[in-house]
């Protein structure tokens, strides 16, 4: 992977790869050899792009195939589409292509926000620590605690349970009850 591309978030990796399959079932609805030999150019770039390591002969089979099936599978629902709604095949893919562009820039716009309200809140000294390593440190509390009841309710010989009463131990043997009440 190159530093260029190390620096790609997912939602923009998603979006490249969502434009590839419509630009390929764009070439596919087309009919154009030429269309069709750029897109599959297109998608090798673009998977090249993006992996870590070289894929070997076979991944790189087993990927651009998938990215030549999604561009068909895309093609035919487009089609389908257009002529349930009467539209061009090409309105239906370039709203296509702008949906996931659009949807990319929604999730770069909350990155952006949160980062900013991350740095505001560093900035002011109002960052909000953490919730979860405090409600872990509560529940490791409370189980301290219960733990603690219980070898309480056993050094005393209470089993713990709580009567209708509310008291605990209340439903234990009266005799059991009144050896520990003489302790």
């Amino acid at each position: 992977m190159t530093d260029e591309n190390a620096r790609h978030r997912p939602e923009e990796d998603a979006a490249r790869l969502g434009l590839v399959v419509v630009g390929e079932a764009a070439a596919l609805q087309s009919g154009d050899e030429a269309a069709l030999d750029a897109s599959m150019e297109n998608i090798r770039e673009t998977i090249e792009d993006m992996i870590d390591e070289p894929l070997t002969e076979r991944q790189e089979e087993v990927v651009e195939r998938l990215a030549s099936a999604g561009g068909t599978l895309t093609a035919g629902l487009s089609g389908a589409l257009a002529a349930q709604t009467g539209r061009p095949v090409d309105d239906v893919l370039e709203g296509a292509a702008r949906s996931i562009i659009w949807q990319e820039r929604l999730a770069a716009d909350r990155d952006r926000d949160r980062d900013r309200t991350a740095a505001a809140e560093q900035a002011d000294g109002t960052e909000q620590p953490d919730a979860e390593p405090e409600q872990r440190r509560m529940s490791d509390d409370q189980r301290q605690r219960s733990g603690e009841d219980t070898r309480r309710d056993a050094r005393d010989g209470t089993d713990g349970r709580v009567g209708a009463d509310g008291r605990v131990g209340a439903d234990e043997p009266d005799d059991r009850r009144h050896r520990r009440d003489e302790r």
